[in-house]
């Protein structure tokens, strides 16, 4: 390990324990089930009404970029980041998130190394594939790959954070 990437993990690492006791001081957090068949029964009652996105990506990218990520959960993410941050950073996000049963990220960052997303497609398709990614991770009984950021997960601890990636993006779709 070089002394930059050293100093880097404990800057971060001391942003993420203070980020931390914010949070906890704040004392919100979801009701919303953080489940695969939830986040399905959701998708299913978005798909059949009008939305409006608020961000920087309409409803087909926001479900190709959810579809990825369950996807990439089986398959293995194409580019991570270092173990250290996976180890300090990554596991205190992902501890944070648990306990407020709520994600926050950059809602129009693509995930690291994923193969880019047409600006405009067929909403119904990527329904679709998002929906068929949760099934067949519901059912899916294999290894599961290291998550870029969070390092490794159990099979529970990436249905909760496919659930919350979910619930982050609706936080940008409006229905009329």
């Amino acid at each position: 390990m070089n002394r930059r990437n050293f100093l880097l993990g404990i800057i971060a690492g001391g942003a993420a324990i203070g980020a931390t006791g914010i949070v906890w001081l704040d004392g919100k957090s979801s009701s919303k089930a953080l489940s695969i068949d939830a986040s399905i029964q959701t998708l299913d009652k978005v798909i059949k009404q009008d939305v409006l996105t608020l961000g920087d990506w309409d409803l087909y990218k926001i479900l190709i970029h959810c579809a990825q990520s369950v996807e990439f959960s089986m398959l293995g993410y194409p580019e991570h980041k270092s173990d250290l941050f996976k180890n300090t950073v990554g596991k205190m996000a992902f501890s944070v998130f648990s306990a407020r049963q709520e994600m926050t990220h950059g809602l129009s960052e693509a995930i690291p190394g994923a193969p880019s997303i047409e600006e405009r497609g067929d909403i119904n398709s990527a329904y679709t594939r998002f929906r068929a990614a949760m099934v067949k991770f519901r059912h899916y009984t294999g290894p599961l790959a290291e998550h870029f950021a969070y390092g490794n997960l159990n099979k529970q601890e990436y249905e909760k954070a496919h659930a919350m990636h979910f619930y982050n993006h609706l936080l940008e779709i409006e229905t009329t």
